[in-house]
């Protein structure tokens, strides 16, 4: 009572915020007579004005100058859109269009605009030259929205460029260097990934991550930030262990065999099931670390038998499993669930079951899109998931009004107690609308649902249209007929986001159209997505859902205390039930599975955390390599890593505090040899300063007349443990150092840098590959630490630091390793040099979900494992934090 009292004096946070726009609308508004009466011309010169004020303007100061240029720029941006497409903004999409540019959430209802709202704020945001970004949800509202806006841009003097999936490289820059740049999120978080693989900056496609708009974003940033966008080459994995898994369990029976969790899609198998896959499989125990392979095999055998469905969460198309995204019913090409799961699906439909994947780049969309220095979205629906977007990405919604009343009618939800009476009735509505002509729209889960109402509404004689995922080509024109009169139109989630449906003449007085919601979703989003395909720009509309206790939301979240309520009613066949108890449970059936989703994505991002940390060091080292362009520039680096793995080295057999005698120099010889293929021993006279090393050629005087050959090994290590802790360590690294200038020099001159540099990427991206493995192998066992009464995240932070600490160190070994090792042939060329590596050829995956763990057994050498350098407390913590390692890292 009190807050209600509070807002009715005071306003809502939203009114607030409304009200502070208020001035600068009327500000634009006031200078429509000014820009009307300019030229085209001297609209483009204002552009090119505009652009030329921030040629001396910090970064710093560059918020603060396109604030105080908003009003000037946004009326510029009004009168082209209204000269290039005939259309002129309403304040409502001014306000909008402000919103954008504070780097925030403006939630704007279908009809309302959006596409052109974000036309304002990435004209004025495009003039500092450094780019802005516009993501759509696919490349054919990309494409479509970068022709359209387009002819405003260019009549304003701006370039407009578009990513879409065919495009090579070459004309990916091109699109990426103009003022406004359309494409997926997909597209741009793959292009960030590919281009921190590449080995020249020259070949970026991107520039920096300046300032993005992402429409639908709480499609983007929300629903589809459960799946990372990986980048994968193929490993080694048997794939006959899932015939044999799939062949197994199919005969096992739910409940006696396995018992299901369908809120977290997991299936495990009873005392009973496990001696029925042991007899079957003829082995003793099924979990002796022997058959661990065969378990995984198992596990996600079963998951597939149990929890995943044909035509619901997965189609069958031209020999391949293809998966439909839940939340827009669409098919995710290219995509494959990890862990094994798209391997034990493809024996469970009898397909050719194809290799598992090894991560060679990955990054969320939680973490992409934060890199960018100013993030803002538009959506329809953003305000239930308000606190999400402010805890994850620290961005407020701001809810903007309609330009006309809202006048379409939401009807209470109908509830039966079966699913079969829930579709006769949705069928008998859809056949009285359509006998008084009034077009439907009809929304439901799955491409499986879809079609079974088809198959009533055919029995029936009822003309229709069905949008699944099976016939998605036909969407735009069966959503261009969804408004006409006696149209019916069945669609999946997907039913047409990002594009208007237009009323045909007459509708209006039926009632314009009426939308039918065959289940509640488990996002109140996606329902509400669903009303809002009517009552557009203040058009008549109306919408209804239809519930059922046999629903998966009220089955498996449902209150349990609403199935007696409704026996105590009842229910005769066929009956409905209208009761604000009913709608409370649905609503708390839903806010418990956001609350269940909103944890999974918290999670993902926690742990994501830790790896974008240290792709943020990779990718960044990348750069510092890339951009040497002097021999002497790099030796620096090299002597870097020298100095710093030799002083690893004497940890361990060069201890501090210990007599020389007792100093293990053939141990440190060998290290030295296998890491760094530098056999020191067998180094010629000349590579040694004897002044520097007293008694180095023993009780013979004669100071080596031949300088070509080798020192006496006694000799030499005898010596060597005469001199100080301090000597030798400058020995030693003055040898190393040596050797690798004197490997250098026999490169070919012309392309010395760039192999030198090759060298170096090469090994980054190998260890970097591997150790994403391993982080993703961490990652699956780390939650059985909750067992022990210890924190899996805190784990996980410490092992994955100090996997990264090993990864640098033996970066820098493989790495001088190389350069000791490489052979040339003639005519070979730096391109020689990245053959093998995987990073280029052909068989590259784009996906977007977790890739299993891939085999690390590659068959090189072992290297005997060397402690790293201890870190002093008060010294820079390795992470890059800034902060001393004892207040980082080091914290116990």
């Amino acid at each position: 009572m009190v807050v209600k009292l509070l807002k009715g004096i005071f306003g809502t946070s939203n009114q607030r915020e409304l009200s502070k726009l208020k001035p600068l609308v009327n500000e634009i508004n006031s200078l429509n007579a000014k820009y009307s009466k300019f030229t085209d011309n001297e609209l483009r010169a204002a552009t090119a004005k505009f652009k030329e004020e921030f040629k001396d303007v910090t970064p710093a100061e560059q918020s603060k100058k396109l604030d105080s240029m908003l009003p000037n720029a946004f009326a510029v941006a009004r009168e082209g859109i209204k000269r290039a497409l005939n259309m002129f903004p309403f304040d409502v999409q001014l306000i909008g269009g402000i919103v954008l540019h504070s780097g925030k959430i403006a939630e704007m209802a279908t009809g309302e605009g959006k596409t052109l709202v974000a036309v304002m704020a990435a004209y004025l945001n495009s003039l500092t030259g450094k780019g802005v970004h516009v993501i759509t949800v696919n490349d054919y509202l990309a494409k479509r929205d970068s022709e359209w806006m387009g002819k405003a841009y260019k009549l304003l003097g701006l370039s407009v460029g578009v990513i879409t999936t065919d495009l090579d490289d070459k004309d990916r820059k091109k699109a990426y260097n103009c003022d406004v740049t359309y494409g997926t999120n997909n597209e741009f978080g793959f292009d960030y990934l590919r281009d921190n693989m590449k080995f020249s900056l020259s070949d970026y496609a991107q520039r920096e991550l300046n300032y993005v708009i992402i429409d639908e974003v709480d499609s983007v940033l929300i629903d589809e930030a459960r799946t990372p966008l990986i980048i994968s080459g193929e490993s080694d994995e048997a794939t006959e262990l899932y015939y044999k898994a799939n062949n197994t369990v199919s005969f096992l029976k739910r409940d006696s065999d396995y018992t299901v969790d369908e809120e977290l899609k997991t299936a495990i198998l009873t005392e009973e099931g496990i001696e029925k896959v042991e007899h079957a499989l003829n082995i003793n125990n099924i979990y002796d670390p022997r058959h661990l392979d065969m378990l995984h095999a198992i596990n996600q055998s079963l998951r597939a038998h149990a929890c995943y469905f044909k035509d619901a969460d997965y189609l069958v198309k031209d020999n391949q499993v293809l998966i439909v995204d839940e939340f827009t019913g669409r098919l995710m090409t290219g995509r494959r669930y990890g862990e094994g799961l798209h391997q034990a699906l493809e024996a469970k439909e009898h397909l050719n079951v194809e290799g598992e994947n090894q991560t060679l780049a990955t990054v969320t969309f939680q973490n992409f899109f934060r890199m960018y220095k100013k993030l803002s979205g538009m959506t329809g629906t953003a305000d239930t998931e308000a606190e999400e977007f402010k805890k994850i990405y620290n961005l407020d919604v701001v809810v903007v009004p309609t330009n006309k009343p809202l006048v379409r009618r939401g009807h209470p939800d109908l509830v039966f107690a079966t699913e079969a009476e829930k579709f006769n009735a949705v069928s008998e509505e859809i056949i009285e609308k359509y006998k008084t002509g009034q077009p439907v729209l009809v929304g439901t889960v799955s491409v499986e649902k879809s079609e079974r109402l088809s198959a009533i509404l055919k029995k029936k004689g009822i003309p229709h249209s069905v949008l699944n995922a099976k016939n998605h080509i036909k969407e735009a024109h069966i959503i261009t007929n969804a408004g006409q009169r006696k149209s019916v139109t069945i669609s999946t989630n997907m039913a047409g986001r990002g594009t208007d449906i237009v009323l045909g003449e007459g509708v209006v007085d039926l009632g314009g159209l009426h939308v039918i919601g065959t289940e509640r979703h488990e996002s109140r989003r996606v329902d509400n997505q669903l009303r809002g395909r009517s009552g557009r720009q203040g058009d008549v509309g109306s919408s209804r859902f239809y519930v059922s206790l046999e629903d998966d939301l009220m089955r498996i979240f449902g209150s349990d205390k609403l199935t007696p309520f409704l026996e105590k009613l009842g229910l005769k066949d066929g009956q409905a039930i209208e009761h604000s108890m009913i709608s409370k449970a649905i609503e708390n059936a839903q806010k418990k599975v956001e609350g269940h989703n909103f944890d999974i994505r918290k999670n993902l991002i926690d742990y994501d955390n830790v790896m974008n940390k240290q792709r943020e060091l990779i990718y960044s080292y990348r750069k510092v390599i890339l951009q040497i362009e002097k021999l002497s520039d790099f030796y620096d680096e090299i002597l870097f890593d020298i100095e710093s793995l030799t002083e690893s080295y004497f940890e361990s057999y060069v201890p501090e505090k210990t007599h020389g005698e007792n100093w293990d120099i053939e141990g440190l010889f060998e290290i030295i040899k296998v890491n760094m293929s530098i056999d020191i021993p067998s180094l010629p006279a000349s590579f040694f300063n004897t002044s520097a090393i007293p008694g180095l050629y023993g009780d013979d005087k004669n100071t080596g007349e031949n300088k070509d050959t080798a020192l006496n090994r006694d000799a030499l290590i005898a010596a060597l443990k005469g001199a100080t802790r301090g000597e030798l360590l400058k020995i030693i690294v003055d040898l190393i150092k040596k050797n690798i200038e004197n490997k250098i020099s026999e490169f070919p001159k012309d392309e010395l840098i760039d192999i030198v540099k090759a060298l170096y990427l090469q090994a980054m991206d190998n260890l970097w590959k591997d150790a994403l493995t391993s982080l993703e192998t961490l990652k699956e066992g780390i939650g059985l630490r909750g067992y022990a009464q210890v924190n899996p995240l805190i784990e996980y932070q410490k092992e994955a630091y100090e996997l990264f600490i090993n990864m640098q160190f033996r970066m820098k070994e493989e790495a001088l390793n190389s350069i000791m090792t490489v052979q040339f042939e003639e005519s070979m060329n730096t391109d020689d040099i990245f053959a093998g590596s995987g990073l280029y050829s052909n068989d590259l995956i784009l996906t977007h979900d977790d890739i299993n763990e891939a085999n690390s057994e590659d068959g090189r050498k072992q290297k005997p494992i060397v402690k790293p350098k201890k870190i002093g407390r008060n010294e820079p913590c390795p992470c890059g934090s800034g902060k001393k390692y004892k207040n980082c890292h080091g914290k116990n």
